[in-house]
C-alpha cells in the first residue's frame, strides 16, 4: 500500500501538550482498506480523563483571559498548517477510515473552511451596548463556558473534530476531544498541528477510549458542555446523561434522508446527484441519500440512476465501509428487503477488491419497490444503498418523509420552482435542498437537523454554535451620580 503517513505503533492520548500512555489496555485499529492492523490505540480510564481535565483547568484562566482577536491568531496559523499538511492528513483519513483519497482531501478542505469561520469570529461577535437610562449603560458580552468536551465519530475523523475545536477553543474554552476508537489518528495529528500553531498546552487534550470514557465525560463534574456526533441511539443516551448531570449538550444523531423526485426533474442532473449522494463516503455520512421517493412516471430517471451507480466501483471511486460488522449489517438490510419483495436493480453485495481481499467493501446498491414500513426504508443503513419508494402523489411523498423519526435533510428534484418551495415548506427536516443530493450548508450557515437527528438547542457549526460555546453576561453600569434618576436608574 502506497502511503505518505506511517501510523504509530500505538496511538496515545494527547494531554497537556504531550503524548501520553493510557492507564490500561490497547485495542487494534484496523484499516478498512485491507483489514490489516494499522495501529493500536490506548483505552483511557477515568484517571486519564482526570489528568486531561486538570490540564484544561490549569490552562483555562490564561487562555480565556486573552481577547478573542488574540486567540484566533492561533487558528490563522493552524489554517496555514492544514494547507501545508493536507496530503498527510488526507492519507491518514484514507488509511484509517477507508474513504477514497479525493473524499479524504475534500474532508480536510472542509476543515480548512471551518477554521476560516473561527478566524472570522472577531468580526461576527460584537457586544451590544445601550444607554437604557440617563447615565446607565447596559452591555452584553459572550464569555466561554469553561471546560468542554467533543465526542466525534469514525466517518469524518478530521472534519467533525473541526466542527467543534476551532469555534469552541477560539471562543475561550478548553476542550477534551474524544475521537472514535476506530479512527483515532487524525485527532492526534490535529492536536499536534494546533500545538505547532501556538495553542498553549492544556487548551486541547485528546483522550481515546470506548463507551466507558464517554460515560466518564458525561459524568465529570468539571466538564460544563458536551457535543456528540454519532448514531441516534447513542445520541439520546449521551444527551440524557449529560443533561442529567446539568451540562449543556448538543447531540447529533442519525438520519434517513429522503430525495423526492418529480417527473419533470432534469434527468442527468438528478441521476448524477442521487448516485453521488447515496455512494459518497461509502454512504457513511448522515447527509447521504438513503431513501428516494419516486413520484409518478420517473422510470427513465431510475434507469439513469442505475447507470450512474454502476459506474461507481469499489476500490476505484468507492471506498470501504468501516468494519466487517458494518459490511455484514448493510448486506443483511439488502437481503431482508429482497426477501420482502423489493427488487434489487443494482447489487453491491459480496464486493471485493483485488489485492485487498481482507478489506470491507459494499458496492453501490439500488433497490426498487421498497415499502415505507420495511426496515431498510425506516432505519439508517449507513452504506452505499438507495431504497426507492413509489407514489403517485406529491403530498404522499411528503407524508412518507415526515413519518420518519429523523429530520436531518431532504431534497426535491424538479424544474418547477413553485413545487420546490411547496416541498421545502412542508418536509420536516432541518436542512433542505432543491436539485442537490447533499444539502449541507456552507459556513457561516450552521449544520444541524431536526427531530431524532438532533438533541439539544443550537446547531453544532456556524453562527448558531456561538450560543452553545458561550454564556451571555449582562453588565449594567452607572458612573454619574448627578444624573437625574427615575425608576429605570
Amino acid at each position: 500500500m502506497s502511503t505518505i503517513f506511517e501510523a504509530p505503533a500505538i496511538t496515545k492520548n494527547f494531554i497537556n501538550g504531550e503524548l501520553a500512555n493510557g492507564q490500561t489496555d490497547t485495542i487494534d485499529v484496523l484499516s478498512p482498506l485491507d483489514g490489516h492492523v494499522l495501529s493500536k490505540v490506548v483505552i483511557s480510564t477515568k484517571v486519564d480523563l482526570d489528568e486531561a481535565v486538570k490540564a484544561a483547568k490549569a490552562a483555562f484562566p490564561a487562555w480565556s483571559g486573552l481577547t478573542l482577536k488574540e486567540r484566533v491568531q492561533v487558528f490563522f496559523r493552524f489554517r496555514t498548517l492544514l494547507e501545508k499538511n493536507i496530503e498527510t492528513i488526507t492519507d491518514i483519513v484514507h488509511q484509517e477510515n477507508g474513504k477514497i483519497k479525493s473524499e479524504a482531501r475534500a474532508e480536510v478542505l472542509k476543515g480548512i473552511e471551518l477554521t476560516e469561520f473561527a478566524c472570522s469570529l472577531p468580526q461576527m461577535i460584537n457586544d451590544e451596548i445601550q444607554e437604557v437610562s440617563k447615565g446607565v449603560e447596559c452591555r452584553t458580552t459572550h464569555v466561554p463556558v469553561g471546560i468542554v468536551a467533543s465526542i466525534t465519530p469514525f466517518n469524518f475523523p478530521a472534519m467533525v473534530p473541526l466542527w467543534t475545536i476551532p469555534n469552541a477553543v477560539a471562543l475561550g474554552n478548553c476542550m477534551i476531544l474524544k475521537p472514535s476508537e476506530q479512527t483515532p489518528i487524525s485527532a492526534i495529528k490535529i492536536a499536534e498541528l494546533l500545538k505547532e500553531a501556538g495553542l498553549p498546552d492544556g487548551v486541547l487534550n485528546v483522550v481515546h477510549g470506548n463507551k466507558q470514557i464517554v460515560e466518564d465525560i458525561c459524568d465529570h463534574p468539571d466538564i460544563e458542555a458536551v457535543s456528540f456526533v454519532g448514531s441516534t441511539k447513542v445520541a439520546k443516551l449521551i444527551y440524557q446523561r449529560a443533561t442529567f448531570n446539568l451540562k449543556r449538550c448538543v447531540a447529533l444523531g442519525g438520519a434517513k434522508n429522503h430525495l423526492i423526485v418529480l417527473p419533470d426533474a432534469h434527468v442527468d442532473m438528478t441521476a448524477t446527484n442521487v448516485a453521488a449522494s447515496m455512494s459518497g463516503c461509502a454512504g457513511q455520512r448522515c447527509m447521504a441519500a438513503s431513501a428516494m421517493v419516486a413520484v409518478g412516471k420517473v422510470d427513465h430517471i431510475i434507469q439513469r440512476i442505475c447507470e450512474e451507480a454502476q459506474k461507481i466501483k469499489v476500490g476505484d471511486n468507492l471506498g470501504s465501509v468501516i468494519s466487517g460488522e458494518a459490511k455484514e449489517r448493510i448486506e443483511n438490510y439488502i437481503t431482508e428487503a429482497e426477501n420482502q419483495g423489493a427488487k434489487v436493480l443494482v447489487d453491491g453485495r459480496n464486493a471485493t477488491v483485488a489485492g485487498k481481499e481482507g478489506g470491507f467493501y459494499v458496492g453501490t446498491t439500488v433497490i426498487d419497490y421498497v415499502k415505507p414500513g420495511m426496515k431498510i426504508a425506516t432505519e439508517e443503513v449507513f452504506g452505499p444503498v438507495l431504497s426507492i419508494m413509489r407514489t403517485e402523489d406529491i403530498d404522499e411523498a411528503i407524508r412518507i418523509e415526515n413519518n420518519s423519526n429523523y429530520g436531518n435533510a431532504s431534497s426535491v428534484f424538479t424544474q418547477n420552482g413553485s413545487l420546490a418551495n411547496y416541498v421545502m415548506d412542508r418536509v420536516s427536516a432541518g436542512m433542505v435542498g432543491v436539485n442537490i443530493g447533499v444539502p449541507v450548508p456552507r459556513e457561516p450557515f450552521s449544520f444541524g437537523g431536526w427531530n431524532e437527528s438532533r438533541f439539544g438547542v443550537n446547531d453544532i457549526t456556524g453562527k448558531s454554535s456561538i450560543h452553545f460555546w458561550t454564556k451571555l453576561k449582562k453588565r449594567t453600569t452607572k458612573w454619574n451620580p448627578e444624573a437625574r434618576t427615575n425608576w429605570m436608574s
